[in-house]
């Protein structure tokens, strides 16, 4: 083959495959490989038992190998077999390696006949065998047996396919000479991965029970359906044979027997046999490893750079050196505290792309969701009236007053100011749920030690809900504040004299707002009928006097404007069937929002973006719609009452005043409330993880129990370390290999057209005028001293044909004959040969 460092490669790229089979994807890598490929009792496990000379595979009905069985052929001084998933055992005795490959098949894909694409590691060390690497795949169906699935076909093809149509395996397509050859399963399935024949050696079995006067000389010798790499013959046992246990030494001895002795092959019996297929495939497979070695070593290198920086921390680690636990703790908790600021004030690096998070989602809290939530308190108009008409009349008590009573005003502020507890604490709470996501979310970094995980979890977050009761007080102790005194002095008030000119000036103050752009973004229509195309997706855009919607985001076309008069904002509960989430829109007055539709539905994706959107209305004055309850309901159908028209100017006033004072606490309120949580929450949680958070870890216990690392960590380090060491060993062998290591060439391309459908071969091409012809019936054959017909040697020997070589014999033009194909009986003419 050419030098030692080639022969040492195969036993190589076998540690790789055990290697890479143990930890999973950590090497991506397409280790070069021969897949034996056939249909059911084509022989191919009889093929794999000559190889290693021994009875090992299970034998029955159906599909016998119903998971990839990956070989490893090893030459060594003794002989023993070892399974990847029984590591350290040795196996001796042949019996159990084909009991152990049942259990473990039956293991994973129970004893149903089922299949699974996990294969089943088998090395064999023996002295009888060359270096190979194989895989034994299931055999081609048609008929599901027992509990198989209606599918079984396709499954097995798909397993197969897993395998072949990587451009590193080579195709060992396997198939019985009595059967016809057009129509191989195996060869259709090399065509269709392999339509060069670059890769695709043909194996033909079971010569000896082809019919009396046939033989398959032709295809043999690669001149009738002719292969790139052509075809090599054996003979297995037969049926009897290996119920008789017939020794395989004895069965490989018949081999040659036979192929020395039968009239049609006995002139190329040493390029056939199983020791002449072991050779050629040996010499196959360390040939692709060769011409596949510059990628290979390109992948190997790049694995091999991923894994550096990482190999170089745990080379010389010690889990248990007190000093490294001690440095790895500071820095552990430096990089949290680091990642925590970095989470909440913002930075360039390590940016989220696909959610808000940290002090984003805080901000969202701040300025959209708390003042969503104020806006939701507010008492509807019609019940704000009744109530100050109500203390307008409790206040005068059996009187009639005169003059608009302060009293009532003050009563009215106190109770609204109360409501704004109840969205106050909401915002704190939401924070609070932020900045423990936020610590989970840092703390992640810490899986690797996860007892040191778990107690800055506590820590932390111990410390948040601690401060939760105090921010929670503070807040409260704020509204109380405001309770506490009525400034009826303070400069933006607009006091008795001018409430009356209040109605006026809101409306003017309106209109100088003018169409000021709000908000823009898509929304889906939900509510549109299937008959008119069902849900759409539209440009949205939000005024201060409108909602418009454009077919895109050029705002071109528009397709509705919808004035915000008398709308109000109500949620929808999610549909079962539907990921988005919705809300709508509706009339006060009870008009249809959009042509026919009372209501009009937007979808959102998240909902964030429906609060957000809830919000931008807000702004443009569309208001949440308020839920009644049954008690407020019956309250407002029973008391229908009337005002006279002195009493409704002092509702009026009334009204005027509290929403003027309303606006300056909802200010205040607006302003305080998120620098308070910023101040007593945030700040602190982040300087209590830069100043206390270490020494709470060494008063919590042990420091060295916080930094033992996880089983996990241990296996990865031993992997990383275990995969890199392998790699370096493969590319320093790949170094040593020379360059220009004596190879046989590969043979030029042939006309296999012939491997089409299931129905049968194509056509192949016209004959030459000179080549010779296949002879027909009574036709004599060439004298023995004649000289045989020009052939090109190929890497299997001198009868591995191109068909588009000027040498090479054309085919006659006619569908290729399946095998057996029929010899005539000798005429009485014909000399015996």
């Amino acid at each position: 083959m050419g030098n030692r460092g080639m022969e040492d490669l195969i036993p190589l790229v076998n540690k790789l495959q055990d290697a890479f089979s143990s930890i999973g994807q950590a090497c991506n890598l397409d280790l070069p490989q021969i897949a034996v490929v056939g249909g059911q009792s084509a022989g191919k496990s009889s093929v794999l038992e000559n190889f290693v000379g021994r009875d090992f595979l299970p034998r029955g009905s159906g599909i016998v190998t119903r998971r990839p069985l990956v070989l490893q052929l090893i030459s060594a001084n003794a002989e023993w077999a070892e399974f990847l998933h029984c590591k350290g055992k040795k196996f001796t005795d042949f019996d159990e390696v084909r009991q152990e490959i049942e259990a473990e098949t039956d293991r994973v894909t129970g004893a149903n006949k089922g299949i699974s694409p996990v294969p089943i590691n088998l090395r064999v060390y023996s002295p009888h065998v060359l270096n190979l690497t194989l895989i034994d795949l299931p055999g081609i169906t048609k008929v599901p047996v027992g509990d198989q699935p209606v599918d079984i076909e396709q499954q097995i093809r798909d397993m197969i396919m897993q395998f072949i149509t990587r451009e590193s395996c080579l195709i060992l397509a396997v198939t019985p000479a009595n059967s016809d050859l057009a129509n191989s399963d195996a060869l259709k399935l090399a065509k269709d991965v392999d339509p060069q024949g670059l890769r695709t050696i043909g194996v033909i079995t079971k010569l000896d029970l082809m019919d009396e006067g046939t033989d398959a000389r032709d295809v043999l010798e690669n001149k009738l359906l002719p292969l790139r790499r052509g075809y090599i013959g054996v003979v297995n046992r037969s049926q009897k044979d290996i119920d008789g246990k017939k020794d395989i030494k004895a069965a490989l001895e018949a081999e040659r027997k036979f192929f020395l002795s039968h009239p049609s092959y006995r002139h190329m019996a040493e390029k056939m046999g199983t020791p002449r297929l072991q050779r050629v495939l040996n010499e196959q497979l360390t040939n692709h490893i060769r011409d596949t070695l510059p990628a290979f070593r390109s992948k190997l290198q790049s694995q091999l750079l991923a894994l550096d920086k990482e190999a170089e921390e745990y080379r010389g680690y010690r889990p248990d050196d007190p000093s490294r636990k001690t440095k790895q703790l500071l820095q552990m908790v430096q990089q949290f505290s680091v990642d925590f600021e970095k989470r909440i004030e913002g930075s360039g690096d390590q940016v989220d792309t696909v959610e808000l998070s940290g002090g984003a989602k805080i901000n969202r809290v701040f300025h959209e969701r708390f003042p969503f939530e104020l806006v939701k308190m507010e008492c509807d108009e019609k019940e704000m009236r009744r109530e100050i008409s109500y203390a307008i009349k409790n206040i005068h008590g059996i009187r009639t007053g005169l003059f608009t009573p302060d009293m009532a005003f003050e009563a009215i502020v106190k109770k609204q100011v109360i409501k704004l507890k109840e969205p106050c604490v909401k915002c704190v709470d939401m924070v609070i749920q932020e900045l423990i996501n936020t610590v989970r979310q840092c703390s992640n970094k810490l899986e690797c030690f996860p007892m040191l995980r778990e107690e800055t979890e506590r820590i932390v977050t111990t410390h948040i809900r601690d401060r939760e009761s105090r921010a929670k007080d503070q807040v409260l102790l704020l509204i109380d504040i405001q309770l506490s005194y009525i400034n009826t002095n303070h400069e933006d008030f607009i006091g008795f004299a001018n409430a009356q000119q209040r109605s006026s000036q809101t409306n003017k103050s309106q209109s100088s707002a003018g169409n000021q752009v709000i908000r823009k973004g898509w929304l889906t229509i939900n509510n549109i009928s299937i008959m008119k195309g069902g849900a759409k997706e539209y440009w949205f855009v939000l005024t201060a006097e409108s909602l418009s919607w454009f077919k895109d985001d050029e705002e071109k076309e528009k397709k509705y404007m919808l004035p915000l008069d008398n709308l109000k904002v109500r949620d929808v509960e999610k549909s079962f069937m539907s990921s988005k989430h919705i809300f709508s829109i509706f009339n006060t007055e009870s008009r249809n929002v959009y042509k026919d539709n009372r209501t009009l539905e937007l979808a959102c994706d998240s909902q964030d973006d429906v609060d957000s959107w809830k919000s931008s209305l807000l702004r443009a004055g569309v208001y949440p719609e308020k839920t009644i309850t049954v008690e407020s309901e019956t309250t407002s159908t029973a008391d229908n009452f009337s005002m006279d028209p002195q009493l409704e100017r002092k509702v009026e006033t009334i009204r005027n005043l509290v929403d003027s004072y309303m606006a300056i606490v909802n200010k205040c309120i607006r302003d305080l409330i998120p620098k308070t949580i910023m101040h007593l929450m945030i700040t602190n949680v982040k300087d209590f993880i830069n100043a206390e958070l270490l020494a709470q870890l060494y008063s919590a216990g042990d420091q060295n129990a916080l930094m033992d690392e996880s089983q996990e960590q241990a296996q990865r380090r031993d992997e990383v370390l275990r995969t890199h060491q392998a790699l370096k060993e493969a590319l320093a062998i790949i170094g040593d290999i020379s360059t220009s290591t004596i190879t046989v060439p590969l043979p030029p391309p042939v006309d296999n057209s012939w491997v089409g459908g299931s129905t049968g071969g194509r056509r192949s091409p016209p004959p030459s005028p000179t080549a010779p012809r296949r002879m027909s019936s009574g036709q004599r054959p060439a004298p023995r001293g004649a000289p045989p017909p020009p052939n090109r040697p190929g890497p299997l020997g001198p009868f591995n044909n191109s068909a588009d070589s000027p040498q090479a014999p054309s085919r006659p033009n006619r569908a290729p004959p399946s095998i057996p194909s029929r010899r005539p009986p000798p005429s009485p003419t014909r000399q015996a040969p």
